[in-house]
């Protein structure tokens, strides 16, 4: 695990030799910019000359006769240390800032603004999802539900998606112009297909109803990914659940959180007759 704490022998190596700053506004005392850096690099932002809020913050304390406060806030760190003490500063006062990124590590935080509801993955042990389907020439809902997994593949950004899938997560699939087909909870981590096991047996030696499953499994970037998965429950394709002009949430990612999405998830819970939130914890 990396630690905060310094010592001579990693300091000697050069390893700890980060540093995380701040800009304060000399006429309001206002923290208006953090950064993370080596040697002279704080001092860096008073020579830009940019059309960001920053260096129009700067101008302006510059224009008044006086200079920003420069301090350092902590020293001795580690690059990953620093990332990570940076964000952790960046979400604390991140609408009060000039900051441009919201820095490394955004997917650990919370969102601002959120912290009126509980969200899946914060407050709840794992997240809910909207899964998409995408049936066709390289997956088929009749596997999915008879083997117990869900995929995607073919390209990076797909495969991707997959691999964000963590062990517990929850996921309600929707199979386009049909609806929402089944509701269930992710138990292994997303595979290349051809390491997937499914009963003993590899998933492609089984006898699936669709036969392109195996198309680009030679590729770490093209192949299908596998979660497995744990249905709650499932329908059949005529049995789907939809209902038009009701605002649902049915975006065409093949994930998307529905933590900001209300009509979609009472509607889901209604149809299935489902408690996702307890399913979540």
């Amino acid at each position: 695990m990396p630690s905060f704490f310094t010592n001579k022998a990693t300091n000697k190596l050069g390893m700890n030799e980060y540093y995380v700053y701040v800009y304060i506004d000399p006429r309001n005392f206002e923290e208006f910019y953090y950064g993370k850096g080596k040697g002279s690099r704080k001092d860096a932002h008073l020579f830009e000359d940019s059309d960001s809020e920053k260096s129009k913050r700067i101008k302006a304390i510059k224009k008044a006769g006086l200079e920003p406060i420069i301090r350092v806030i902590a020293r001795g760190l580690s690059e990953h240390d620093a990332l990570l003490v940076e964000k952790t500063l960046l979400w604390k006062l991140g609408k009060q800032l000039t900051n441009v990124s919201s820095g490394h590590y955004s997917n650990n935080f919370r969102p601002h603004d959120t912290l009126y509801k509980k969200l899946s993955g914060f407050d709840y042990k794992n997240g809910l999802y909207y899964y998409n389907i995408g049936e066709g020439e390289h997956r088929n809902w009749d596997d999915y539900r008879k083997y117990g997994f869900i995929s995607a593949g073919q390209a990076p950004r797909f495969r991707d998606a997959m691999l964000s899938f963590e062990i517990g997560d929850v996921i309600a699939a929707y199979l386009p112009q049909h609806g929402f087909l089944g509701i269930g909870k992710i138990t292994q981590e997303a595979k290349p297909i051809q390491q997937v096991i499914v009963n003993n047996n590899y998933l492609l030696d089984l006898p699936l109803v669709c036969g392109g499953m195996a198309i680009n499994s030679e590729s770490d970037e093209k192949s299908e990914y596998v979660a497995l998965v744990k249905w709650i429950k499932t329908l059949d394709r005529k049995e789907a659940k939809f209902k038009r002009k009701s605002g649902l949430y049915t975006p065409q990612k093949v994930k998307a959180s529905l933590d900001n999405q209300p009509v979609t998830v009472k509607y889901i819970q209604n149809e299935f007759e489902v408690d996702l939130i307890k399913l979540m914890t």
